[in-house]
């Protein structure tokens, strides 16, 4: 090799080829060594294989109760729907198809990284999409700025997505070690850590039974009070084990009770995630705004449809679609709560907690 070829030609040496992120074992086991994942789209073969797994490549989303929303809530060509909670995309990539050129989504969310993610991808599918880093309470708001008289499809997702569980970063999982943060948007200025560490005892202990159905809310509260005199609770793992204390159990000892179990039980720290999540976003006082303001803001005959995954928010969404119907609001509603086939559980486990009401306004 002579000096040009050495160096390409110039002064500088050719950069070295890129390689490959080094990890113990056969297979990538950290968030940030699954660099495939992190880029799916150019490794179908990998998400196909993962999917046929029943699990979701990290990075991306997989959309509960696709069929189910799209047969209740019928979007039609030209007409304008609002997806509350845009997230990966995947509801909002069916509405485009059906909607189609003539028709417009817009699209909230409050996570910027992934607003901006999926801006990327819907923006490919030529029909006009308006984007807004902002809560779902705040759709009326929009109607003025996108010079609309109302929406004919509402559309809100209230689950917390993949890309945010699975991102240590987050800290929303029990499975990941990583800081208290919890924040789905990153403008809040306190962070899961700042609630635990700062609430009373009455108060965690009232926060995880409303918010959770906690049934050890008050050994918890008190565990947590008694820890953090001795100091700051600030990652996902104290927390855990804080909770497996209060509950009597050793990792070792749940292990063994998810083995003998036919079903599958819930996490021992499920419930206190999922409470402390909803204070630190103050999720239910944003459904309440939403279903305060969504019947208004839908057009003559338009639909709006909720999906929920706790008892909290569904009571909340039932509660405000039957009230709805009796004042003339609404002109039906489900009578039921549409739950996910066993199919779709088994392809997408964390669909399974999943609930979808819908209700219909009035056609004139």
């Amino acid at each position: 090799m002579n000096a040009l070829d050495q160096f390409g030609g110039g002064d500088r040496p050719l950069p070295e080829p890129r390689r490959r992120p080094r990890y113990s074992g056969t297979h990538p086991k950290s968030y940030r060594q699954k660099y495939k994942e992190h880029d799916i789209e150019a490794h179908p073969e990998l998400r196909d294989h993962l999917r046929a797994k029943g699990k979701t490549p990290v990075g991306t989303h997989v959309a509960v109760l696709t069929e189910e929303v799209l047969a209740c809530l019928t979007p039609r060509p030209g007409e304008v729907v609002v997806d509350c909670t845009v997230g990966y995309g995947g509801h909002a990539s069916e509405f485009i198809k059906r909607i189609g050129p003539a028709g417009k989504l817009i699209a909230f969310d409050v996570d910027s990284a992934e607003l901006e993610r999926t801006r990327h991808r819907l923006n490919e599918e030529h029909v006009p999409v308006s984007f807004y880093r902002s809560n779902f309470a705040g759709i009326a708001n929009v109607l003025n700025k996108e010079k609309i008289d109302g929406y004919d499809v509402i559309l809100a997702d209230l689950g917390v997505s993949s890309m945010q569980i699975d991102n240590p970063d987050r800290g929303m999982s029990y499975k990941q070690e990583g800081p208290l943060d919890m924040r789905m948007d990153d403008r809040l200025r306190r962070t899961g850590a700042d609630f635990l560490n700062g609430l009373s005892e009455e108060q965690l202990s009232e926060a995880l039974l409303e918010l959770a159905d906690e049934p050890d809310h008050q050994e918890i509260a008190r565990r947590i009070v008694a820890e953090r005199a001795a100091r700051p609770i600030a990652r996902t793992s104290q927390l855990v084990q804080l909770i497996f204390q209060a509950k009597g159990l050793t990792p070792r000892a749940w292990r063994q009770q998810q083995r003998s179990s036919k079903s599958g039980l819930l996490h021992p720290a499920a419930r206190t995630f999922q409470a402390l999540r909803i204070l630190v976003n103050d999720e239910l006082s944003s459904l309440r705004e939403l279903l305060r303001v969504a019947p208004y803001c839908l057009r003559p005959g338009g639909r709006i449809g909720v999906i929920s995954f706790h008892s909290g928010e569904d009571r909340l969404v039932k509660q405000s679609f039957r009230e709805g119907v009796r004042n003339g609001l609404y002109q039906s509603a489900a009578r039921e709560a549409i739950v996910p086939q066993a199919k779709e559980i088994a392809s997408n486990p964390r669909s399974a907690s999943a609930k979808f009401r819908w209700a219909i306004k009035p056609a004139s």
